[in-house]
């Protein structure tokens, strides 16, 4: 799916242009085309027709005129800005989270702020953000607006991956493998663990193990460096804490062990509302 699109959610707030700056940072790199996707939710209007019941009304056509301006002016300006990319935008209606999850069925890659208005108020500020990141089809990349997140430029940090031995693991160090030798920076490998009655004595089992799970990206990508780190304690601090000096934090979308949940609960949006850069969930199609 490397040619298929990358989806951003798009709404016109400062998060959604972020978010949109990252994809275009990373359709740079890999080529792919990006579309900029508008999800308008249907607005209710006063009124009692039955227990938790409300009418739904289309919005009327000067708030879709808007919405379809301000899109494509963002889309224009996008591909004016990046000549060599193919920018497209589209306005969609329904519930934000099911509309985004079934159009990353034919998406590369699924791009979203932390925050945003309008079609998108409140998207990844609780469970909706799980859900989004734990049914897409594609991998997501949640983009928060603060130091380090949002520039122009490749971040010069590190591509961080979770690593717990699962399925879903490998998906995302494959990813963050090549996610890090685009950019030309160093992949660290992260494994918390439990410390179990022999306390350090099982570390060289844990770390030969995450070495294995290595061994054919360092294969692929002779040239980029590879540390793997062995945490005691929490998978989100540990992913939190690697978040400070990197550029891009991957995780699968399911796990066991240290990562076992991850996007099942508080932990996934501990990681996506706390990390300090771009968090990507990679889960297998």
């Amino acid at each position: 799916m490397r040619d298929a699109e990358i989806l951003v959610g798009y709404d016109g707030s400062t998060d959604a242009g972020v978010a949109l700056t990252w994809a275009l940072d990373e359709a740079e790199r890999s080529g792919q085309p990006v579309r900029l996707t508008y999800v308008f939710e249907w607005l209710t209007v006063a009124g009692w027709i039955g227990p938790g019941v409300a009418p739904g009304v289309w919005p009327d056509d000067t708030a879709r005129r808007q919405v379809d301006d301000l899109v494509r002016r963002a889309a224009a300006d996008a591909a004016a800005a990046h000549p060599r990319l193919t920018v497209t935008s589209e306005v969609y209606d329904g519930p934000p989270a099911l509309v985004l999850q079934e159009r990353s069925a034919e998406a590369g890659l699924l791009v979203l702020g932390s925050r945003g208005h309008g079609g998108f108020g409140g998207l990844l500020a609780g469970s909706t953000a799980v859900a989004v990141a734990a049914h897409a089809h594609c991998p997501v990349v949640v983009v928060r607006d603060g130091p380090g997140t949002t520039t122009a430029e490749a971040p010069a940090g590190p591509v961080a991956v979770g690593v717990d031995g699962s399925a879903a693991a490998l998906v995302a160090l494959g990813f963050a493998a090549e996610r890090a030798a685009q950019r030309q920076v160093p992949l660290r490998a992260l494994h918390a663990w439990t410390p179990g009655p022999g306390g350090a004595a099982g570390v060289p089992d844990e770390r030969a193990a995450v070495e294995a799970a290595l061994e054919p990206w360092r294969r692929t990508f002779p040239d980029l460096a590879m540390t793997v780190d062995l945490v005691s304690g929490s998978p989100a601090a540990m992913l939190i804490e690697a978040s400070r000096d990197a550029g891009l934090v991957v995780v699968g979308s399911r796990g066991r062990g240290g990562l076992a949940g991850m996007l099942l609960g508080s932990v996934s949006q501990q990681l996506i509302q706390h990390a300090h850069c771009p968090v990507a969930v990679v889960r297998e199609r």
